[in-house]
């Protein structure tokens, strides 16, 4: 008789006990710890200049722009903390502009197939003669942010945002829009050199 109560006893505290559920805890990213938004000018020497942030490393890769290299030359602002690098490519516009927009537009587009959506921005700085096309490329491709400067006449600066790492876009969402920021920054105050190389 005291083994059925004592049975009975741990059924019920069994079924009692099992009215909650588990829900699993959805997984975590690392918290990202940014720093604060401070630029300097760009060093003399380049075609143009723009604001670069502080946090930012300048490396170039293709040797120093001179009279003798009018074809195109390249420019990387790395963000070492962020294994994260904007690509830049200038070239001179000498009756080629409408090729420099194209290609422009086909390297973003090359992301389609793995993009959720492209979104095109325009925008035209009159003064000092920028006008160009952001592209920011949604989801996860290796690429999530381009774009293309032009004063229509003399200089076409291409832009590119890659990161050293898997495409991620749920945890590298802070991170792109924080240097989406810097890029604003350096179109907002991108100058060309007026004299023709």
């Amino acid at each position: 008789m005291k083994i059925k109560f004592v049975l009975i006893g741990f059924l019920m505290i069994g079924l009692l006990s099992c009215h909650n559920s588990y829900t699993p805890k959805p997984r975590g990213y690392f918290r990202i710890d940014f720093p604060a938004k401070e630029y300097d000018s760009l060093p003399q020497g380049f075609p143009f200049h723009f604001l670069v942030p502080k946090y930012a490393e300048l490396s170039q890769y293709s040797g120093q722009y001179s009279s003798t290299n009018e074809s195109e030359d390249w420019l990387n602002v790395d963000f070492p903390d962020f294994s994260a690098h904007i690509y830049l490519t200038h070239k001179y516009v000498d009756e080629n502009l409408a090729k420099l927009i194209e290609d422009a537009h086909t390297f973003a587009y090359k992301h389609s197939i793995k993009a959720e959506a492209i979104v095109q921005s325009k925008f035209a700085h009159s003064v000092p003669d920028v006008y160009g096309i952001v592209y920011e490329i949604k989801g996860n491709t290796a690429s999530s942010l381009q774009f293309f400067c032009t004063d229509s006449s003399s200089h076409f600066l291409r832009g590119a945002l890659y990161f050293d790492t898997e495409p991620n876009k749920d945890s590298l969402a802070p991170v792109i829009e924080f240097i989406s920021k810097d890029i604003r920054v350096l179109i907002q105050s991108l100058e060309w050199e007026h004299t023709k190389k």
